[in-house]
């Protein structure tokens, strides 16, 4: 049961947190969510010092939520940055596809070159999801490298390089909206109600071995 309610919630902080391609944020520093109402304490772990210990999964589902909250409201409701010609290296080499006649003799494939560390125009935090989300694209010089032999002219096969990079950068860019506070609070109970079985299934494990000890001694 527990598992359950852990892979649920960590599917609807996945819907605030990620943006449409796949990618994990790394994990969190334990930081209580001390805005907006949703600070979650679990009554089950009222041992520590003035009955106010958090564990750390807890504390981590506070973190999302709060910098889900944060990227929305940085956002500001900005559209994704354009590239342009003036931010690629372009390069020709010969096409192995569409051209008929021309297939192998005409230099329309294009290899366009991102350099991703250096695109001043790009906000931190854009590059970052770019750095991460292309990670297997990007060569050593930083540079991310996107090949177009869609068409058979240059011009077709320029444009249709663009739109791909222009697609990343959107990606990267998009910022999900803010959880409700209904969805709040069904996040907040849900792991709340994981971390209370959590502790149940570990002071179980904890009496079993007091005992196993105890049984050991009358022998």
């Amino acid at each position: 049961m527990a598992l359950v309610l852990r892979a649920t919630t960590n599917m609807m902080l996945r819907h605030f947190t990620q943006p449409s391609m796949s990618f994990l944020p790394s994990s969190p520093t334990a930081l209580l969510r001390s805005t907006a109402g949703i600070s979650i304490r679990c009554a089950a772990s009222s041992s520590g010092v003035g009955g106010n210990k958090v564990s750390a999964r807890l504390s981590q589902v506070n973190q999302l939520l709060r910098e889900a909250e944060e990227r929305a409201s940085s956002n500001d409701g900005l559209p994704a940055p354009k590239i342009t010609l003036d931010h690629v290296t372009v390069s020709f080499a010969r096409s192995g596809g569409p051209g008929g006649q021309n297939v192998n003799k005409l230099n329309t494939k294009v290899d366009m070159r991102f350099n991703v560390k250096n695109a001043y125009w790009l906000s931190d935090r854009i590059k970052e999801r770019i750095l991460q989300m292309e990670k297997n694209r990007i060569n050593k010089d930083g540079e991310l490298v996107i090949s177009s032999t869609r068409t058979r002219t240059q011009k077709g096969n320029i444009e249709d390089a663009l739109e791909k990079l222009q697609a990343i950068i959107d990606a990267a860019s998009y910022v999900p909206p803010p959880p409700s506070e209904e969805q709040k609070k069904k996040i907040a109970k849900m792991a709340a109600i994981g971390e209370q079985k959590r502790l149940k299934s570990k002071k179980v494990l904890s009496d079993k071995k007091a005992f196993r000890r105890t049984r050991d001694s009358w022998d």
